[in-house]
């Protein structure tokens, strides 16, 4: 008998070993979260977020979390690979969608053989891929739940239009989910495109964490602040040096017993003011995890690593 998972935070998740990482020139253009610092240290850098990654991985399972995690092709130099959530997402209605990605460098991170091995040998029910990739000829991108941040519970999707997220694969994207758009601009304190929107909003079943000063048209800023609000979500407000310590890249996700937890790294959690930290701790519990390594060079964190698995299970 199949089995649906909660229909906002799902209780498993996909992940990829950082096996070729090392910091991007190509994505540090749209990217302004990467540093570039001891860059040239390949292999030192490669062996800490292998190291990360072993301890992140450890963590979530001691939290009864379902995490299903591949290893690369060694044939490819994808230094961006573990994070998979901007080439894939996985849906209730067994869908599977592929995107089309800013940079060339990461296109080939998509892999079937990870969407088969789901279902093949973990029981998800895979009922149609749907392979956007062809737009990135067209010069169409749109990065997966890294452009879009989703409210499933009430079919919203909330995205910020930047070089990596096309309002025009937006609206498709939103078509084939049967979703709204909820779309802005967001810029970080220069003024430049953040480039992904879930590095400035989290949205889970019961609360939202969103950089509200990152969108700076009012009318924008007050259309997320009423359909956070009209659909029950208690907002958390975060300024700009939380969202730059990736207090916005955050994930609530279900333990094997149903129980909410909000995942986020340790700078995150460090960023965060006690009165935040207690509203969160009102509906999950925290599970923070160390990947300085990865957010320096990736310019992305935990959020970034985890494919939420919404695909139901037989």
């Amino acid at each position: 008998m199949a089995t649906v998972m909660d229909n906002q935070a799902p209780q498993a998740i996909m992940m990829v070993r950082p096996l070729h990482f090392a910091y991007n020139e190509e994505t540090a253009s749209s990217n302004a979260f990467q540093q570039a610092q001891g860059k040239e240290n390949v292999e030192e850098i490669r062996k800490a977020s292998n190291l990360e990654f072993e301890a992140c991985l450890k963590r979530l399972r001691q939290h009864d979390i379902e995490v299903i995690d591949f290893t690369p092709n060694d044939a490819f130099e994808t230094t961006d690979e573990v994070f998979p959530n901007n080439w894939v997402s996985f849906h209730e209605d067994g869908k599977v969608i592929l995107y089309p990605m800013l940079a060339p460098s990461r296109r080939a991170e998509r892999r079937i053989d990870f969407i088969t091995a789901l279902d093949k040998n973990y029981g998800f029910v895979v009922s149609d891929i749907i392979d956007l990739s062809h737009y990135e000829s067209q010069g169409l991108f749109l990065e997966g739940t890294g452009s879009m941040v989703i409210d499933y519970q009430h079919k919203i999707c909330y995205a910020n239009i930047s070089p990596r997220t096309h309002l025009q694969l937006l609206e498709k994207v939103c078509q084939i989910l049967d979703c709204s758009c909820c779309h802005f601009r967001a810029v970080d304190e220069n003024g430049q495109d953040i480039y992904h929107t879930n590095v400035l909003m989290c949205v889970a079943s019961k609360y939202a964490v969103v950089c509200l000063n990152a969108i700076r048209d009012e009318t924008d800023r007050n259309k997320v602040v009423q359909s956070l609000e009209s659909t029950g979500h208690e907002i958390v407000d975060i300024d700009y040096a939380q969202m730059s310590a990736f207090a916005g890249n955050m994930m609530e996700v279900r333990d094997q017993k149903g129980a909410s937890l909000i995942i986020m790294s340790q700078s995150a959690y460090q960023s965060l003011r006690e009165k935040q930290i207690t509203t969160l701790e009102q509906y999950s519990q925290i599970v923070s995890v160390d990947i300085p390594t990865i957010e320096k060079y990736g310019g992305g964190s935990v959020r970034c690593m985890m494919a939420g698995i919404f695909l139901i299970r037989e």
